[in-house]
């Protein structure tokens, strides 16, 4: 089959446009696609691809959190993160939860493969138009992430809670008791020591973890 891909992205018409460019070359194929980060780690623990081609802003879990997960539990799988956004702080969030590289939706369809390539020789990737300073801040060790304080499961919480969703809606989307989705919900308001809705809004789209334009 030769190497193994995974995409996941919310757009259809984006997924299809990628699985042309990829499977145009005769080692490469797409064994499965998600629409969110929570799909595309269903589809790795089960389909065990070399590669997955993950959008960084998608609703229910972001890339970011679903790339963490995935490294995590999926030791050999590369992830390349595909996004619109140039901004350092998802580059960053990105390349910090394990993502092997980092490439711009309008970049030329070879610069995809070009990154599959190199992330399986097991280098970095990152493309041209977000290299030289932000790279450089990004390797800096010492620069400090905002929301080191917040478990794994706090950040799903708060990306849910700033995209609108209940305690009960959050509860059946990560299978908790609404009960426990709020103990989260104060926790998450006590490290952050914010205390309304906005504000956890506010924080959640600076720190990366929503857009909420999906």
């Amino acid at each position: 089959m030769g190497i193994k891909i995974v995409l996941a992205d919310d757009h259809k018409i984006l997924r299809d446009g990628l699985r042309n460019i990829i499977e145009k070359n005769a080692n490469m194929s797409v064994i499965g696609e998600a629409e969110n980060g929570r799909q595309a780690m269903e589809l790795c623990t089960k389909l065990k691809p070399d590669v997955v081609v993950m959008d960084v802003a998608m609703s229910g879990l972001n890339g970011i959190e679903a790339t963490r997960q995935i490294v995590v539990e999926n030791a050999d799988c590369k992830v390349i993160a595909l996004s619109m956004y140039s901004d350092k702080r998802f580059v960053s969030g990105m390349l910090k939860a394990g993502a092997f590289g980092y490439i711009l939706k309008d970049s030329a369809s070879g610069e995809l493969i070009k990154a599959i390539k190199t992330v399986l020789a097991n280098q970095k990737y990152v493309c041209q138009q977000i290299s030289g300073i932000i790279l450089n801040e990004l390797v800096d060790s010492s620069q400090e992430n905002a929301e080191s304080g917040l478990s794994m499961r706090e950040k799903e919480v708060l990306q849910l809670i700033a995209e609108g969703k209940s305690s009960k809606e959050i509860g059946e989307i990560l299978f908790l008791s609404s009960k426990t989705v709020d103990t989260h919900r104060k926790n998450i308001m006590d490290k952050l020591e914010l205390r309304t809705l906005p504000e956890l809004t506010k924080y959640a789209i600076r720190s990366g973890l929503t857009t909420l334009d999906n």
